[in-house]
This record gives structure tokens, sequence and C-alpha cells, in this order.
């Protein structure tokens, strides 16, 4: 299924439709303030193993992220942020970043990675705040799979690819074409580990 959803005013309606299915654990395509990507309910495992089946990789070495409505997810699923990370993440968001923070014991082990870390991320995208602000969580985030971006910007050519594999595709318009900026936040000082779109101030 196709819906088309204002990038700018989301209809409640749409965004109610969307929780729902993610609740009943379905899998999504998704817009953010980067490129499409698959999303799911971080509660819902059987929909993590199926993003990862779908992608061909093993969930503990997926690099799966949280896409969060506000900060107030990071006190949750990331343990004890120092002062001077929390200013640099405040800075940086609502944005195109990725953060790598240690994983509280809030996260489904699923979604741990080896080295107990967890990538955080806010979007400046309405659609995807609207999301997770309704859901009441962060949603899963996964970049779609292969290295051309470019199949992966039009929500029409990604619906007529993944239709029989997802269960919702978002139409909010033509997506973008960079990554997000990743910043590990696990040492004192920040370390850029793959620079995107998102210019660290």
């Amino acid at each position: 299924m196709i819906i088309r959803i204002h990038p700018d005013n989301p209809q409640e309606r749409l965004i109610k439709q969307v929780v729902e299915c993610l609740l009943d654990g379905g899998v999504i395509i998704y817009p953010t303030d980067t490129v499409y990507g698959f999303g799911c309910d971080i509660f819902q495992p059987k929909a993590i193993e199926r993003i990862c089946r779908i992608k061909g990789i093993e969930p503990a070495k997926a690099n799966l992220s949280f896409v969060c409505s506000d900060l107030s997810d990071l006190s949750k699923y990331a343990r004890a942020i120092s002062t001077p990370q929390y200013r640099f993440i405040k800075t940086h968001i609502p944005g195109p970043f990725t953060f790598i923070l240690t994983a509280s014991k809030e996260v489904p082990k699923i979604l741990k990675s080896k080295k107990e870390t967890i990538g955080l991320r806010i979007p400046d995208h309405k659609i995807t705040h609207a999301i997770a602000e309704k859901l009441g969580h962060p949603i899963l985030s996964s970049s779609l799979p292969g290295e051309m971006l470019e199949e992966y910007t039009d929500p029409e050519q990604i619906y007529e690819k993944f239709e029989k594999l997802v269960d919702i595709v978002i139409d909010a318009g033509i997506g973008g074409m960079e990554y997000s900026t990743v910043v590990d936040l696990t040492e004192d000082e920040p370390v850029v580990i793959r620079q995107g779109i998102g210019v660290i101030v």
C-alpha cells in the first residue's frame, strides 16, 4: 500500500493509520530529512527480523538506528550522557545526524551491537516526527539496500520495488540522496565516522 502524506502538514488520520500498522508489527518505508528508509516499531522483534531479511543481514550487524521525536528519548535509551555531549546533540537537532551512544537496558537486545551501542536520530522532518510522537517511542530506522541512492528518491519507484515486502510506503515527494552524518559520542570528544549531509558546527 502506498500512502500519500503531506510533508509540511501531515494528515492526522494517515499518521494514525501508519502508527496502527507499526503497532501491529508492520514494516514501512518512510521519509526522513535525508533519504527514504525502512521503519518498524522497536518493540516488534519479528518486524526487525523482517527488515534484516529484506536486506540480507543479521540484526547484530545491521547498524540499525532509532528515530526519536525529541530529546526525552535520549535519557531512556542511552546511558548517562555528559553535559558537553548533551549540548553537542542539542545544537545539532533536529537535523541530519546519527549519534552513536552507549545503549541503556531499555534497548531491546536484538538491536544492540556487540559494542553495546545504538544510533539515535532526531530528523528535521514533520512526517517522521509525527509518527514517532504518535507511536510514543522511537521508530527503527534502516537504509534501503544497495549503493544506488538515486533508485530510492522516487516513492513510486520505491513502491514498485518493495510493495510485496513491506506493508506501507509513504509518499512524501522526492527524497534526498545523501545520508546522515554519523557522530560517535561514546568517548569524551565527538568523532565523525561517516560524513553525510550534516555539517558539524
